[in-house]
C-alpha cells in the first residue's frame, strides 16, 4: 500500500512541477460567473464558453441580473454552447434561488450548492474551489475520469467512486488542483484519442504505457 501511494503521490508531484500555477481555463471574476461558466461548460469546450461569457458577463453582472433574464433571449445568447435550453433554464432557476434563499450570493457549501438546478458534485466542487478557495472534494469530469483510469488511480468508471478514490489518495490541501492538473495533462498529452504516450513524462509510472487505448 505504501509503495502504491508513493507512486500516486509522485504522479501528483510531477504534474505540479510540469504544470505550475495551473488553474481553470474558464474566465470569471465572481462566484456567480464561475457557476454560470461551469454549467455552460457541460459537453462544451472551455474556449467556446469563454467566447460566450465575454459578452454575457457584460450584460448580466450578478445573480439578480441572471434571475431576471428572459428565457428565450438567454437561450439565444448561449446557444453555441449546446444543450442551451436546459442550460438556460437551469441558470435562470439557480439564480432565482440564489436571490431568494441566499441574499443574492452563491452559497459556499456543498449541501446548499446541490440544491441548485443543473448543479451536481462536479460543478459544486469547481465553484467551491475556484469561487471560494474551499476544498470539499475533487471535481470529476471526462478528463479526470479518463486519466484516473489510465494512470491506475481508480478502477471505476463512476464519477462518485472515482472522486472517493482520489480523495483517499491525495492530501486534502491538493484536492482543488487535482482537477485542473489532470485536465491540463489530458489536453496536452493524455488525449482521448491517440494519446502521446512516448512524449509523456509520466510514462514510467503509468500502467497504461505501451498498451493500445481506445
Amino acid at each position: 500500500m505504501a509503495k502504491r501511494l508513493s507512486r500516486e503521490l509522485n504522479i501528483l508531484t510531477t504534474l505540479k512541477k510540469e504544470y505550475p500555477k495551473t488553474k481553470t481555463a474558464l474566465k470569471f471574476k465572481s462566484p456567480i460567473q464561475i457557476l454560470v461558466s461551469t454549467i455552460l461548460s457541460a459537453q462544451c469546450t472551455d474556449k467556446r464558453v469563454n467566447m460566450v461569457t465575454e459578452t454575457l458577463f457584460k450584460k448580466y453582472k450578478n445573480a439578480p441580473d441572471f434571475a431576471g433574464a428572459s428565457l428565450k433571449t438567454f437561450e439565444r445568447e448561449i446557444k453555441s454552447t449546446g444543450f442551451y435550453r436546459n442550460k438556460a433554464k437551469n441558470i435562470i432557476k439557480s439564480a432565482k434561488i440564489v436571490v431568494r434563499d441566499f441574499k443574492g450570493k452563491v452559497p459556499h457549501s456543498m449541501k446548499d450548492l446541490l440544491i441548485l438546478p443543473g448543479v451536481a458534485r462536479k460543478t459544486a466542487n469547481i465553484v467551491l474551489y475556484n469561487g471560494y478557495g474551499i476544498t470539499e472534494g475533487i471535481a470529476v469530469d471526462t478528463h479526470v475520469r479518463r486519466l484516473s483510469q489510465r494512470l491506475g488511480l481508480s478502477e471505476s468508471s463512476d464519477p462518485v467512486r472515482i472522486e472517493r478514490d482520489l480523495m483517499e489518495i491525495f492530501p486534502r490541501k491538493d484536492w482543488g488542483i487535482v482537477n485542473n492538473l489532470l485536465i491540463r495533462h489530458g489536453r496536452h498529452l493524455c488525449t482521448a484519442h491517440n494519446p502521446k504516450c512516448r512524449e509523456c513524462f509520466l510514462k514510467r509510472a503509468c500502467p497504461s504505457f505501451g498498451k493500445i487505448i481506445a
